[in-house]
Order: C-alpha cells, then structure tokens, then sequence
C-alpha cells in the first residue's frame, strides 16, 4: 500500500513555478503528507492573467471574454485545435456585441474611456479571427496579448475602491491598498515586479515600505534555484530582517493567503491548518 501510495504522488504532482522573494516570514512546516492535496484544475503561471484575476471586480461578461482570449494560447500548445480556438473567438465576438452589460460596472466618469476600449476590441477580435482562419499562430499570438492589454485596462477601470480592511491588530503595519511596480538591478540582469495589494495588503506594504528605505540596496540573495526559488532578506550581522528603528524590534508580518472566491484574505494560519486543503489563492 505504501509503495502504491508513494507512485500515486510521484506520478501525480506537477512541477509548478515559484518566484519568491522572501521578506522576513516566517512560517510553519511543510503540511504531513497525510492532510496535503492538491487544487483541482491546472496552476495558473501566466503572471498577468494572475493579476487581472485578482482585481476585485465582479462582471461576469469581461470575465468571461478574459478567459475566452487567455484560453487560445492552451489550445494553441494543446496540437493547435483551430476549431476550439474559432469558438473561444466567438464567444468573445459575442460578449463585445453586448457592451451594456460590461459597461454597467465602469464609474460613469470612467465610461468614455472604457467605450473606447470595447470599440478596439471588437476590430481586434475581428483581426484575430482571420488571423486564425490563416492559422498564423505567431500573429494569432501577438494580437491575442494586444487586445488582453486592453481587457486589462477595462477590468482596472472598473475597480472602485479598496474591497476590506485589513484586521486592527495589523493597523501597526505598513499597508498597500492598490499595486505598486518595483525595478530590482541585480549583477545577473534585471526584474519588474508588480505587487498585488489587493490580495496581500500588508505583505505588499511591508515589501515596498523596505524598498523606499533602501532596506534592499546591496542585499545578497541566500538562495537561488534556478526557474523555482528566489530568496532575499537577511543582512549581514547579527541582526535577521528589518529591525524597525522606530522601535528597536525585529518587524514580522502575518501569513497573508487571500483564496479564490472570498471577500478578504486569511491571516496567520496555512489553508492545511485551516481545513481547506484544495482551495486554489
């Protein structure tokens, strides 16, 4: 039994990409592998449409013309199935033919603008139907990330404000209620980061709070595994992480986990400590 076991996880896990950097967290051991599970469904790598389905919206149509577009780069790896990708086409022709209904959660002042948006979108979705009667795929490719640009920049619009506050015993922290962009130079090329407040506020406010302080400037990375792990946070000395001058102590953040499908995230507790061992973040 154990042996079957043992082929079941081997055969059964699927290697998923991880950039991390670490920020002084510290966190419990690794689930025992009696309670862990994995998500249903295939990890989400595409770190754009990960943001995009972060925002706190609620349209259901500009959800579903998001996926539409996101869905033909699978079906383009997936032996190029033309007649899946002329449906996921459609579908979003069809969504764009109804602009009402994705116009109803954009600001009023905003509405001009997002109008626009729509209009380019239905010429693009119209390129990228004969694109795919060519099967050109690498243009099919380059008009597919053009016209998620824009859906990106009509489901921004529709955000209105902050969606939770943040629990008071962590009103102490430094908080990011929004995204911030942050250029790392390191001697081996360099990285854009996009940090999500809206899923992590205080992990995000931490993080871009040091990097306003210079707090990273000169800090060596203590681990690196290539295409799987990133890690920095620790200078040199004695000292282990940011000890906050104006208090003289060592500053730790909470576990901050927000799970698909809730209104605001978990704090200082593992989805496994919590019983919730296939919800997808």
């Amino acid at each position: 039994m154990l042996n079957l076991l043992k082929s079941w996880l081997k055969n059964s896990l699927m290697a998923i990409l991880l950039v991390t950097i670490f920020l002084g967290i510290t966190t419990a051991g690794w689930t025992p592998s009696s309670s862990a599970a994995l998500p249903a469904g295939n990890a989400i790598t595409d770190g754009k449409a990960l943001l995009r389905y972060a925002l706190p919206i609620d349209n259901k149509p500009v959800r579903q013309l998001q996926g539409s577009l996101e869905d033909i780069s699978a079906q383009l790896r997936a032996n190029r199935r033309w007649g899946a990708i002329s449906k996921d086409i459609s579908q979003a022709s069809r969504i764009l033919d109804k602009p009402s209904q994705i116009l109803t959660s954009v600001p009023a002042e905003r509405q001009p603008q997002a109008e626009a948006w729509i209009t380019e979108l239905k010429s693009g979705v119209g390129k990228l139907q004969e694109l795919a009667n060519s099967k050109d795929k690498e243009q099919i490719l380059q008009e597919r990330s053009k016209l998620l640009n824009l859906v990106t920049q009509l489901e921004e619009s529709m955000v209105k404000q902050f969606p939770f506050e943040v629990p008071a015993e962590y009103s102490n922290l430094p908080q990011l209620k929004g995204r911030a962009t942050v250029e790392i130079k390191t001697n081996k090329g360099d990285l854009t980061l996009v940090v999500d407040g809206y899923s992590a506020p205080v992990t995000a406010g931490n993080f871009v709070d040091l990097v306003q302080r210079g707090f990273y400037n000169g800090l060596e990375f203590t681990r690196s595994e290539e295409s799987y792990f990133l890690q920095t946070g620790d200078p040199a000395g004695k000292d282990v992480g940011f000890i906050d001058p104006t208090t003289g102590k060592y500053r730790a953040i909470p576990l901050e986990v927000l799970v698909k499908g809730d209104k605001a995230p978990t704090y200082g507790i593992t989805l496994e400590e919590a019983g919730r061992y296939v919800d997808m973040p």
